[in-house]
């Protein structure tokens, strides 16, 4: 009976860390979520109708631009995409052989992708970059990569109904199956990441009528803390 008692309590400290931890990864991904949407609005309102983030979106303008859509951004869209593509595989690799939860190499994604989106603000902030020069689409690929980064390294971390970058099955999980009585929690966190990444657009969009390197510094700032945050609660 005694030896059932000492391996039972000290468990339920770890516990309790366990969900404090899960907690703390929901906000820091729904900060996350919300630089996303500042970055979109960069890359759509300020680089050329294409976005860093969405890339339902590009594959959508990429397809009508292909057949018959007109002043679309064909090259820009397929660069955006490969850059997306290439942030992602190269975290999956990092993360590969990670172990669950937050961990070094976590952190170490989200200090490149932060560092990756501030120099591109400070690139933008020196140069200056009009929507119809080449120089965009080096910048809207580079914030493709840092994006891509981002979502595959929010996948691993695994916090439900928040991807980051992805909206439609969140929104679709709140119209089917999270109305308030059913699960609360997940009813508010999905309308959370709604709102959130709304928010971060409209943020973007008015950053962008003072000056475009506001908002990528404002998203460089919250990934960066992001990083921090979670590496310091995973050393606790």
């Amino acid at each position: 009976m005694s030896t059932t008692l000492d391996c039972t309590v000290p468990s339920e400290p770890r516990v309790a860390r366990g969900r404090d931890h899960q907690r703390v990864h929901l906000v820091l991904m729904l900060a996350l979520t919300f630089s996303t949407g500042v970055i979109d609005a960069v890359g759509y309102l300020g680089l050329d109708r294409v976005f860093s983030a969405n890339m339902t979106g590009n594959v959508v303008m990429l397809g009508m631009a292909l057949l018959g859509g007109e002043n679309l951004p064909v090259a820009r869209l397929a660069l955006a995409l490969v850059g997306f593509v290439v942030g992602a595989l190269v975290a999956g690799r990092v993360l590969r052989r990670a172990a669950p939860g937050w961990s070094t190499r976590t952190t170490v994604l989200l200090g490149i992708d932060s560092a990756a989106v501030l120099v591109l603000s400070l690139v933008l902030l020196r140069f200056g970059v009009h929507p119809a020069d080449p120089a965009g689409s080096a910048i809207t690929s580079g914030l493709a990569v840092a994006m891509g980064i981002q979502a595959a390294t929010a996948r691993f971390l695994a916090v439900q109904d928040v991807t980051t970058v992805v909206l439609t099955s969140t929104l679709t999980a709140l119209a089917a199956d999270s109305w308030p009585g059913g699960n609360a929690g997940l009813w508010y966190r999905r309308a959370a990441v709604i709102g959130l990444l709304l928010l971060g657009a409209a943020a973007g969009a008015g950053l962008l009528k003072w000056h475009i390197t506001s908002a990528l510094l404002l998203a460089a700032v919250i990934v960066g803390a992001v990083a921090v945050v979670g590496h310091r609660v995973a050393r606790s």
